[in-house]
């Protein structure tokens, strides 16, 4: 038997796991398509026409690579948050600057800070550093504030991770309450604070961006509200030495350039993202109006889902959400002790949520077995 070249130990320990199944692999599985998407997060309500238009017309000029400095993007987003170009790095969506982040602060065996059942990409990243996560549980359905930076304290953590709105219970905290936390943090812990679904949650809930704290960096991302899931792209703002920091590292060619041009062609159409905050708005008051219909308890949202509380624990919401699937509603759930007690449907288009509604009773009585 022929020998193989060495992995890294880091790499050799990891298991053959990825963070998420994408729904296309749950189809080619099946042999069929769902009929309802509403399990991703995505917005069904897609980009402005002003965005489809214009990525229409560059279509043609995809022969040519994209601009490593991301400068036309970089411009719009500091003109949008009203912060310098200096503050701004462009990536892969969220889940590519995590993991740069994870390259830039953990060194193998250090303790990182998340919560327990919180978005499992940033896990993903920080294990592929070699670090040791640290899950603080959640307390009444909220990532717990004072549990992370007890955490932090006690294993003396240099990153942790807070989500604001969360995923996956779509709650929020209030900023006087982020900026109480950040207060508290240690000067020499990184926060990577979360905002993708920032846009479609109360104002109160986004911090004024403040650059004099260097252990701070805010993530945004394009796949949400502005519903351009498919062309990967997020950016962060941060101190100007830690957007430097993320240029020595960071992959100068993977944005392309048809997702920086609708990047910036997004941002130009505020107007648009106010009628999707609004048609998401409405749709998270339909969801909720199902689940209350079938005796189902959905909790408060900033998000662009409804996680619903099936009033069991983790296995029958685990029957709910497989009878569902084979109903061709596709949706996903928590995972971990306590939150696993739900399911989480996103925001679809109305035909999706009269999907959720004609199947949700028969799933019901699949999982109890009547």
């Amino acid at each position: 038997m022929r020998q193989r070249p060495p992995l890294t130990p880091i790499v050799s320990a990891l298991p053959s796991t990825v963070p998420f199944v994408g729904p296309e692999a749950q189809e080619r599985d099946r042999g069929r398509a769902f009929r309802a998407r509403i399990g991703a997060n995505e917005s069904s309500f897609g980009p402005s026409p002003r965005v489809i238009a214009r990525m229409a017309g560059i279509a043609r000029d995809m022969w040519m690579y994209c601009d490593p400095d991301n400068h036309d993007l970089k411009l719009a987003v500091a003109a949008h948050l009203g912060v310098g170009v200096e503050n701004v790095v462009v990536g892969e969506g969220i889940d590519g600057l995590l993991s740069l982040v994870a390259r830039m602060y953990v060194a193998p065996g250090d303790a990182v800070v998340t919560s327990l059942g919180a978005y499992p990409t940033f896990n993903f990243h920080i294990a592929g550093a070699g670090g040791r996560l640290v899950a603080v549980p959640y307390e009444n359905d909220r990532e717990s504030l004072d549990g992370l930076l007890a955490a932090i304290a006690r294993d003396k953590a240099p990153l942790v991770y807070l989500s604001n709105p969360d995923n996956p219970m779509g709650s929020w905290w209030e900023a006087a309450e982020l900026i109480r936390f950040i207060e508290a943090l240690p000067e020499t812990t990184m926060l990577v604070l979360d905002e993708a679904y920032g846009e479609l949650g109360p104002a109160s809930a986004l911090p004024p961006i403040d650059l004099s704290r260097p252990n701070v960096i805010r993530m945004r991302t394009f796949s949400k509200a502005y519903g351009l899931a498919g062309i990967r792209c997020g950016y962060a703002v941060a101190d100007a030495q830690v957007i430097r920091d993320f240029e020595k590292i960071r992959n100068h060619y993977g944005v392309s350039r048809m997702a920086q041009i609708a990047g910036v062609e997004a941002l130009a159409d505020q107007d648009y993202l106010k009628s999707v905050v609004a048609r998401v708005a409405s749709g998270r008051r339909r969801i909720a109006e199902i689940a209350e219909a079938n005796g189902l308890k959905p909790l408060p949202s900033a998000t662009n889902f409804v996680t619903l509380d099936c009033g069991g624990d983790g296995a029958f919401a685990l029957k709910v959400l497989q009878a569902l699937l084979s109903r061709d509603v596709f949706i996903r759930k928590p995972m971990v002790p306590v939150l696993d007690r739900c399911i989480r449907v996103s925001v679809g288009l109305d035909h999706e949520l009269d999907i959720f509604a004609e199947e949700l009773p028969g799933a019901l009585a699949a999982a109890r077995g009547s």
